[in-house]
């Protein structure tokens, strides 16, 4: 099975594709390396390669988790399958 973004752990709430050219409407894989199991799910938006893509639904205020570890807090709502970045996630440092 091929897979096109990759989870660290359960509980992340974010992946990271790993190939080029994801469109809206794809359904992709992903594997999460710590469990070693797969997700599918249907992307919503285009996500371009090393950009991370929401796995689950956000709401503002929620922290965003990756490799475990909090990488900032949802400034507007994110639904499952979309693009997650600068437009709707900021550092907490600021």
């Amino acid at each position: 099975m091929s897979v096109q973004f990759l989870v660290h752990e359960d509980g992340d709430s974010v992946g990271v594709v790993t190939v080029e050219g994801v469109k809206a409407g794809q359904e992709l894989t992903g594997w999460i390396m710590k469990e070693d199991k797969t997700v599918q799910f249907t992307v919503l938006d285009d996500i371009p390669i090393g950009h991370k893509i929401a796995l689950i639904d956000l709401k503002p205020g929620d922290t965003v988790m990756k490799y475990g570890v909090d990488i900032g807090k949802v400034v507007a709502p994110i639904r499952q399958g979309e693009h997650l970045h600068v437009h709707n996630v900021k550092t907490k440092r600021w």
